[in-house]
């Protein structure tokens, strides 16, 4: 178990120098996963990735004010209209795309544009609702299983209910909750297996409701435990705790999340299929050890029990520091990539050790998270020498 984080400063330190030169050097507009270390982009502005890296900047620039920072990530956001007005191709992940972007630039500087458009691709995600399953549709068209799209869900769909709480929030109108919400009940019900493992696909009856079938997706089979499928849940179910404050959530994010820490390897860093056959060249995926200890991070600000929230914060932290000694590239100049190590799609033979965007962005993400409690753990020792003297 490590206990220091001293190391935290280092690694935010390291972050921002790194991103300085990428930021300057990256010529895609929205990169995705890298090829022999250099970024390549999405070549479509409906996909899924596209919000990571200007919400990996806005991560920076809220601590850094560093203006280049801001000034990509106004610019990337402004491209991201295209899908948005263009409608017919987006999809359920419009929470990946404008929560880190649009949200956060009116949280930062009150943009009304940056507003309508969180607001316009939440209403577009709460059209997705299927009342008669009570559940979120993922695509338009499906290329990765045999399952038809009106009827297709998956757990990453957890990752993006913040947008619809969001604006519930901000149009005082409940129906955007309450379909995050429901959505919320079926996935607790028909992707968490009793212990704790989760499924990444599950394909409804898309008229009558009722599951139809399982599918495998990006997991070595239908029957195992995708290791990013269990960090989507981990995360997705603490989002849904911290708006809603409804006790189940909360309960099924640690469930997981106890899952994915029961499985982990000695390095703390998991293999891309926690029931995958393991030998040593089985891939390891450094993005679902990177969206598993952020969320593990935001439970352990959530629960109420300190034992539990130090048990959480500790395995963030052994996840985080394994990360940092073993698969980042500060020293590594030829990568653009934060983080070695990600797993995109194992299955069909796409992004296997590589940097991925999002694992990059969670790293970032969880890396703040801690390098505020290193800032409030040296507040407080200042106030309680304070009252010492």
């Amino acid at each position: 178990m490590y206990n220091d984080l001293s190391w935290v400063d280092s690694a935010w330190s390291d972050i921002v120098n790194k991103v300085k030169v990428t930021s300057d050097e990256l010529e895609v507009n929205f990169p995705s996963m890298t090829t022999d270390g250099q970024y390549c982009d999405t070549h479509a502005p409906w996909a899924w990735v596209v919000g990571f890296w200007p919400g990996l900047l806005w991560l920076l620039y809220e601590k850094e004010h560093y203006e280049p920072f801001k000034t990509i990530a106004i610019n990337r956001e402004e491209l991201m209209d295209q899908p948005l007005e263009e409608y017919v191709n987006i999809h359920h992940d419009v929470g990946f795309m404008w929560q880190l972007t649009s949200i956060k630039q009116y949280e930062l500087f009150g943009n009304e544009k940056s507003r309508t458009r969180a607001l316009t691709a939440a209403s577009h995600l709460a059209s997705r609702f299927n009342i008669g399953g009570n559940f979120l549709t993922a695509w338009n068209k499906n290329d990765v299983s045999s399952a038809d799209p009106r009827g297709l869900s998956i757990i990453d769909s957890m990752m993006n209910l913040p947008i619809l709480y969001w604006a519930a929030e901000q149009l005082n109108s409940p129906r955007f909750a309450l379909v995050a919400k429901a959505h919320a009940d079926t996935v607790l019900k028909e992707f968490i297996r009793p212990d704790g493992s989760v499924r990444h696909m599950v394909e409804f009856n898309y008229l009558e409701g009722g599951v139809k079938a399982y599918h495998g997706g990006q997991g070595y089979s239908e029957d195992s435990a995708w290791s990013r499928g269990a960090s989507w849940a981990i995360h997705g179910f603490a989002l849904s705790y911290k708006y809603t404050k409804e006790r189940k959530y909360l309960d099924a994010a640690m469930k997981t999340a106890d899952f994915f820490l029961s499985c982990l390897p000695n390095d703390h860093v998991p293999h891309w299929d926690f029931r995958v056959p393991k030998d040593d060249t089985t891939p390891r995926d450094t993005s679902a050890a990177a969206c598993a200890a952020s969320g593990m991070l935001l439970i352990a600000d959530l629960v109420d029990d300190k034992k539990a929230a130090d048990k959480y914060l500790q395995a963030a932290n052994n996840i985080l520091h394994s990360l940092h000694q073993k698969y980042t590239t500060f020293n590594q100049p030829s990568e653009q990539g934060i983080l070695t190590g990600g797993a995109f799609n194992v299955p069909k033979g796409l992004g296997v050790n590589c940097s991925l965007i999002y694992g990059d962005y969670y790293y970032v993400e969880a890396i703040s998270k801690l390098v505020d409690k290193v800032t409030l753990a040296d507040k407080n020792q200042v106030l309680k020498t304070e009252c010492c003297e």
